[in-house]
């Protein structure tokens, strides 16, 4: 974790301490699957804790990719997201530390499947998670809370939504890119109009970028046109390693920090950090 530490603090980007407002609250979310959202979910979980942020990982994804690439077995999974939004437990009780120091999950298990159907006769559905997250911002726990949503805008995703202060999209470098994007901007706006007036958009990150590619540079420039200043500078490019470490149980920047892919997402969480310290300046 100290290389991680030191590539990220090498840029001037260390962040503060938690604020008196309770954790940051970020959904990582597309409604496509396959653009990196698992992917830049546990390695900015990854690159956060090694700069001493406390943080917490909440799968909402039915296939748990986010729980077994940070090393949790799913015979290990007693209690699960699933379990949290159906009320059976708190998040707090779900949580489970990770390898990483600073860095818990909730996992996900397969029951989380069946969520949608279950949610759609339980008292205030889209309001479950923000219920339970309430109850575990008064515990100031945690600095980051990274939820890793499901490819689809359903009401797991819409949980998240409503409990999340911004939203993080990771978008693919492809051509129907900006179509998706703009069917789930549509959302956000909806969530925003009906659940959370203050939503907002974290930011946008380019991934799976291949520079040979000149399809990904037209993407880019679009996306770029389009959002502006919402494009993350950093671009997170095709590479294997990114796509082994998940079968070793590691983030990539434990299984390899050299790749190019790490050192991606280390400039990202530099990024990231800077731009909070703008905000919060």
């Amino acid at each position: 974790m100290g290389r991680i530490d030191n590539e990220i603090s090498v840029l001037d980007c260390l962040g503060s301490a938690n604020s008196a407002e309770g954790p940051t609250l970020i959904a990582v979310a597309n409604q496509k699957g396959g653009v990196g959202k698992t992917t830049t979910t546990i390695n900015l979980a990854t690159a956060m804790a090694a700069v001493n942020k406390r943080v917490l990982v909440l799968d909402l994804d039915p296939q748990g990719n986010a729980s077994t690439g940070l090393g949790i077995d799913r015979s290990t999974r007693d209690e699960s997201s699933y379990s949290v939004l159906i009320g059976e437990t708190t998040l707090q009780e779900a949580a489970q530390e990770t390898t990483i120091p600073g860095l818990d999950v909730v996992p996900s298990t397969v029951d989380l499947s069946g969520a949608e159907l279950e949610l759609v006769n339980i008292e205030n559905r889209t309001g479950r998670l923000k219920s339970a997250i309430g109850d575990l911002s008064d515990l100031r726990i945690y600095d980051i809370i990274l939820i890793d949503c499901p490819p689809s805008l359903g009401l797991i995703t819409l949980n998240a939504l409503v409990a999340a202060k911004s939203v993080l999209v990771p978008l693919q470098c492809e051509f129907f890119a900006l179509e998706g994007l703009s069917l789930l901007l549509k959302t956000i706006e909806r969530v925003q109009a009906n659940f959370n007036p203050g939503l907002e958009i974290y930011g946008v990150v380019l991934t799976m970028f291949d520079q040979r590619n000149n399809l990904s540079g037209q993407v880019a420039e679009d996306v770029r046109a389009y959002l502006g200043d919402k494009v993350f500078n950093t671009v997170i490019p095709r590479n294997v390693r990114l796509s082994e470490a998940p079968s070793h149980g590691k983030p990539a920047l434990l299984y390899d920090y050299k790749c190019a892919g790490s050192q991606a997402y280390i400039r990202l969480a530099s990024e990231i950090i800077k731009r909070d310290r703008l905000q919060a300046a």
